[in-house]
């Protein structure tokens, strides 16, 4: 089950033997963003931000083929999903296709994928190193629960683009919570919670694979839960910049991995009992890593710094809150059921 404690048990106790009040602030009002911020909001590649199936009609699915049939139509689409969906596993390992400008979102707080994931991308070619005509693009995902899929819950590949992802819980998949792989660029992750899930976050498909992904790969991660998910939060390989903003790391083996010459901008997060907070010296050649005004507590290593990184604010504005906030807001506002 997800944990979202605020206040340590241990450190109230401490507190209460020593004759004084534990108080923990008050968590500010958060209104769920209508739109994304970081990456997902930049116009490039022949797109304006990304809105979904804004424009086109809104539909509900409560089936698992009313799911199916609308994912993959042509066109906007706004698919609302009510109630819990099974994905069958059948001849694609449980992996669902959705096509451009569309968006995805659950209604109410019990809005669930079951068994299956989805996936963001045309089909895998190592041979195609440019972004090809039909990449698929435009598409949120929002207030769905994900779980147990026996692949990825998302996979985003092959030069996707302008995806957001948001508002959504990840647990107990397979392989990994969100995939961003083989190219794929422009992407915002916020506001999610990850529990129960191994390895959760990977950018860059291996290292190998530079011909696809270097210079590519721009993602923004701000407000997620890693609510004791073990490790990749994110692994990163050859991404010019990765944005990883007032998170909460709660229980990890590690938090955030730069390899293979990766560029990662880390400011305000918390991170708490965390063995190692941030990584360059990991596997592969070695990323580049800056950080500021981030928390550790109960942490065994330091977060490792090295080389330069540009400023996020090279491409998109954004305003990144105080780190001391972060165990109170984000358990409030991240995963299902907050928007």
């Amino acid at each position: 089950m997800p944990r979202a404690t605020v206040l340590r048990p241990a450190i109230a106790a401490v507190l209460v033997a020593a004759g004084l009040t534990a108080v923990t602030p008050a968590a500010p009002a958060m209104a769920a963003d209508t739109a994304p911020i970081g990456f997902a909001a930049v116009n490039a590649l022949g797109q304006n931000g990304t809105t979904g199936g804004a424009g086109g009609p809104t539909v509900t699915a409560t089936t698992t083929a009313q799911f199916l049939d609308y994912i993959a139509r042509p066109g906007p689409y706004v698919i609302q999903i009510t109630g819990s969906i099974t994905l069958p596993t059948g001849n694609s390992d449980g992996m669902h296709n959705v096509t451009s400008d569309k968006t995805i979102i659950g209604v109410g707080a019990n809005a669930r994928l079951v068994g299956g994931g989805l996936n963001i991308g045309v089909p895998v070619d190592d041979d195609v190193t440019s972004p090809p005509a039909n990449a698929v693009h435009n598409v949120i995902i929002r207030n769905v629960h994900i779980t147990g899929a026996t692949d990825d819950l998302i996979n985003v590949q092959m030069y996707s683009h302008h995806v957001w992802i948001d508002h959504s819980t990840f647990s107990n998949g397979d392989d990994g919570a969100i995939d961003i792989k083989r190219g794929s660029d422009y992407i915002t992750v916020s506001w999610n919670h990850f529990f129960d899930h191994d390895k959760t976050l990977l950018v860059g498909h291996d290292d190998d694979n530079a011909a696809q992904d270097r210079g590519r790969l721009r993602v923004t991660y701000h407000h997620n839960f890693f609510d004791g998910s073990d490790q990749r939060n994110p692994r990163v390989r050859f991404s010019p910049l990765v944005h990883v903003y007032n998170n909460y790391y709660d229980d990890n083996s590690y938090g955030i991995a730069s390899t293979m010459d990766s560029g990662v901008w880390a400011e305000g997060n918390y991170f708490y009992s965390v063995n190692n907070p941030g990584r360059v010296d990991f596997s592969g050649d070695l990323g580049r890593m800056f950080q500021r005004d981030n928390i550790l507590v109960a942490c065994n290593h330091a977060i490792e710094v090295r080389g330069t990184v540009t400023d996020p604010r090279t491409y998109y504005p954004y305003t990144a809150g105080p780190a001391s906030t972060v165990p109170t807001v984000v358990p409030a506002g991240a995963g299902v059921g907050k928007i």
